[in-house]
């Protein structure tokens, strides 16, 4: 920022009571002063980090939420699935709302959403009960439209070439007129996917070792619409989340020590995901919602051998799901009081047809569940630079297999005294569920020797996590972190001793415990090149007592590091340059090694037209090819590798025309982990 100060003094005469005094007009013009001044990248209060996102990514070939979140700090972007360094998950909200959505749809929505809404975004180690969302959270806090704006939208077409091309289109809108604010946001995709496994299972069966390879290339197609509309007046708020997946199939084909294989999978209709939800918000400190969600899938499989038809399976799961919550809030003072309860029903009614009944008979039937809890929490800004939050929940859990009881205690303290240094303490624990899926005796055959298992013995897991951050002006972010899951669940291939079998299911372990450091260093060389530095060691250990017949006690320390760079030519040029550069040392799942990967990732952005209402946006993505690892099993007689050779190379072209200064609206966050029959294979 540059400031020009001319002051011209002219004194005349100054009359006192004496008599008037003569004084020398003298003009004197001061040198020209320059202040430079910086945006703050990351702010804190009660716990909670608000990061200027929109700054950070300003320069990067990004153009939608989702990649955006992948320059937080202390986000991991993994292929599009985001984590966040010290946690072991983390929930994704829009405005401080919840709705109940399927991780896969959530990460559509995100994808369709323009950057230019976005206000800030929050992240919260600890997320205050009354958000209804265990553990941490990624607060998206978009920016809201008035009836000035009018009518303003984004339409945006892209090209992804992988291994094959995927292609698809989206339109963003919003309008307001006086109380009303209506959005709309709706993206169609054709995708077409590619994966390449080459396995080798030297297995041990009756004293004697067989070695059996495997080398398998997985192809899926689809048609995915996805959609969100709301509509807003005054407090009263209604939002319909949606996605109908059509024309979805797939197969597999592989060759090896047993011979070839064709796994060909079919949806004999729509995967249909639908919820719609209903908030109001009185003015004296109430909050009362509700929404509904109902998930259908109808996916059939048939294997071949050769020519030769070995198995047909048809799988069914209809969800249907209910949850509704009350909240209060009172501020007496500086003391801010909250409380409420929340009560959520599913009724999950899925089926399994095999016609190998000498093997397996299949099942059908229906399972319900019931999660009900009730909160309490008080938050507080002190004078002299401390600011916390705190609650404690109680939860019951019940489903056709098990029931229990839970209690969550979080707390989140900021203490914040100069913008030089502002220190924050985060404490939370968070429930994890599995997937409505596994929760069933199903069998999925990959091939006569693979095999995925359900596991009615599954239970949810408790993961306890504490973060202890420092900010340094306001942009450097120093994170000391430890996260203890008991319980953790984990999926990995298990050569079973009484017979030639592999089988994947998932089990519950002893625990997960991880410690370690992150840093986040942004840097910059004027205009021209604007860099972030991310580095995370961390020891990870990983125990099962009982891992089907054996157990394991595996660690290993792990390094983490990421290189984000933008360049520009000129300050004002509409022209950007980014090449970023990660890597992960080898690293550990259950009693399996992971070998080390890497990736470069580049990319262009031009923006054009009046007032740059056009955006071209080119990306490189895994420009080598290397973020794919290899796993290996090497314990207790199990003798396992698998290599991955996935395309994540690609490149994709995007274009965006945006009308009237349009600043889209975002979606709400939808977490579908627990839905779907093929999310375990």
């Amino acid at each position: 920022m540059r400031i020009s100060i001319f002051i011209l003094l002219s004194i005349a005469s100054v009359s006192v009571c004496h008599g008037a005094i003569p004084v020398d007009t003298v003009p004197r013009q001061l040198n020209e002063v320059v202040v430079k001044g910086e945006k703050p990248q990351v702010k804190g209060h009660d716990g909670i980090m608000s990061v200027d996102l929109p700054s950070i990514v300003k320069d990067k070939p990004v153009n939608n939420i989702l990649e955006a979140l992948g320059y937080l700090p202390g986000v991991i972007n993994n292929n599009g699935l985001i984590g966040l360094a010290g946690t072991s998950d983390v929930s994704i909200i829009i405005n401080g709302e919840l709705a109940n959505m399927p991780l896969p749809n959530l990460y559509q929505l995100l994808y369709t959403t323009p950057i230019d809404r976005l206000k800030t975004v929050e992240v919260m180690y600890t997320a205050p009960a009354k958000y209804h969302v265990n553990g941490a959270v990624i607060n998206v806090v978009l920016k809201t439209p008035t009836p000035l704006d009018g009518l303003q939208g984004q339409i945006r077409a892209g090209y992804n070439q992988g291994h094959y091309g995927s292609f698809g289109g989206g339109l963003s809108a919003t309008y307001t007129v006086k109380d009303w604010t209506f959005d709309l946001n709706y993206g169609l995709s054709r995708s077409k996917t590619w994966n390449h496994e080459e396995t080798y299972s030297n297995h041990l069966f009756e004293e004697q070792r067989t070695m059996i390879k495997d080398d398998m290339r997985r192809i899926s197609e689809s048609w995915s619409n996805t959609i969100y509309a709301a509509a807003t007046y005054k407090r009263l708020r209604l939002i319909y989340n949606g996605q109908i997946t059509s024309s979805a199939k797939g197969w597999s084909l592989s060759n090896g020590t047993l011979g070839n294989f064709t796994n060909n999978y079919n949806y004999d209709g729509p995967i249909n995901y639908h919820n719609i939800a209903l908030r109001y918000s009185a003015p004296f400190g109430l909050t009362i919602g509700g929404d509904y969600t109902y998930y259908g899938e109808d996916r059939s499989q048939s294997l071949f051998q050769g020519n030769d038809y070995i198995l047909w399976e048809l799988n069914k799961q209809d969800i249907n799901r209910g949850h509704f919550y009350v909240d209060q809030q009172h501020q007496f003072g500086k003391w801010q009081l909250n409380y409420g309860v929340e009560y959520q029903h599913a009724n999950d009614c899925s089926s399994q047809v095999t016609n190998r009944t000498e093997d397996f008979e299949g099942f059908s039937g229906r399972t319900k569940e019931d999660v009900a809890d009730a909160y309490i929490g008080l938050q507080r800004s002190f004078e002299w630079g401390l600011s916390f939050n705190v609650s404690a929940k109680g939860e019951y859990y019940r489903n056709s297999f098990q029931n229990n009881w839970n209690f969550m205690p979080q707390l989140g303290a900021t203490y914040y005294k100069t913008p030089k240094s502002i220190f924050q303490l985060n404490l939370s624990t968070t429930r994890v569920y599995p997937s409505y899926w596994e929760l069933h005796n199903g069998t999925s055959h990959i091939n006569p020797y693979s095999i995925v298992l359900g596991n009615t013995e599954l239970q949810p897991y408790l993961s306890y996590a504490g973060q202890l951050s420092y900010i340094l002006k306001q942009k450097y972010v120093a994170t000391l972190y430890m996260q203890y899951a008991d319980k953790a669940t984990v999926q990995l291939p298990y050569q079973s001793p009484n017979e030639m079998s592999l089988i994947y299911q998932t089990i519950n372990m002893n625990y997960k415990r991880v410690v370690g450091l992150n840093l986040n260093i942004p840097f910059h060389i004027g205009y021209i090149w604007n860099a972030t530095a991310i580095a995370n060691i961390f020891n990870q250990r990983e125990k099962a007592d009982r891992f089907h017949d054996i157990s394991f006690d595996n660690k290993k320390w792990i390094f983490y590091c990421a290189l984000n760079s933008s360049f520009k030519l000129s300050q004002n040029s509409p022209v950007s340059l980014s090449v970023d550069f990660t890597y992960v040392s080898p690293s550990i799942q259950g009693l399996a090694d992971l070998s080390r990967m890497w990736k470069v990732d580049a990319g262009v952005k031009w923006q054009f037209g009046r007032k740059r209402c056009c955006e071209l946006d080119l990306q490189a993505n895994d420009i080598f090819n290397r973020w794919s690892p290899t796993m290996t099993i090497n314990h207790a007689g199990q003798n396992y590798r698998m290599k991955v050779h996935d395309m994540t190379r690609n490149l994709k072209l995007t274009f965006i025309w945006k009308f009237n200064g349009f600043k889209p609206k975002n979606d709400s966050s939808i977490d579908t982990s627990r839905f779907g029959t093929g999310n375990n294979l």
